[in-house]
């Protein structure tokens, strides 16, 4: 089967995925349809763009994309950090691609504790354990083509590139700033159900 890997290069997993005998593919250019052909599923994992409708019906839901949040909390851009900021549930989410960003229904989720002396690096790295390791355990599921998915509950919260700007003084220490600094000192000014924007 021919895997596809959105995102930037990850060794780790091309050397896991060519271990089931597949072929494995990695961009992270923007694609077409077209671009899909032959691709037997698509694995979104740090992936910049968002998928066309045409592109979409092209892999006829073969989709997965991999997100370190515990959706439906801290879709979009910088979860980790509206994690910390909204104080909301922390964790990673493998869910199924489609239109909205981060809305696809939910393959498997994993919570994920922090510790009081985390930073964003250092959660981040966690986070990215969590995810991988998430992936690592449902791939013959999910290689199988045989996968349920569970509609993601209302509410939860969504996120813009620049929604963090007004919050950027916080992050004293950048990626190093310890997160016990930031717990709570966002506004939840927007909180969606099924309207999050394409």
């Amino acid at each position: 089967m021919k895997v596809l890997l959105l995102g930037p290069p990850r060794h780790l997993f091309s050397v896991f995925l060519s271990s089931f005998g597949d072929e494995v593919m990695t961009t992270d250019r923007e694609l077409t349809a077209d671009d899909l052909d032959g691709v037997g599923i698509v694995v979104s994992y740090g992936y910049r763009h968002i998928l066309k409708r045409d592109a979409l019906d092209r892999i006829g839901g073969r989709g997965v994309n991999l997100h370190i949040s515990l959706l439906p909390w801290n879709r979009g851009a910088d979860p980790n950090l509206w994690s910390f900021l909204e104080d909301t549930p922390k964790g990673v989410t493998i869910h199924r691609l489609e239109e909205g960003i981060d809305t696809g229904g939910i393959i498997a989720q994993r919570e994920v504790q922090m510790r009081g002396d985390d930073t964003l690096r250092t959660s981040y790295a966690r986070l990215t354990d969590a995810v991988e390791g998430l992936f690592f355990d449902v791939w013959p599921t999910l290689r199988s083509g045989v996968w349920k998915t569970v509609p993601q509950g209302a509410g939860g919260t969504y996120h813009r590139l620049k929604d963090k700007i007004p919050y950027e003084h916080l992050l004293t220490e950048g990626w190093d700033t310890p997160v016990c600094e930031l717990i709570g000192k966002g506004v939840v000014d927007e909180v969606i159900a099924w309207d999050v924007p394409a």
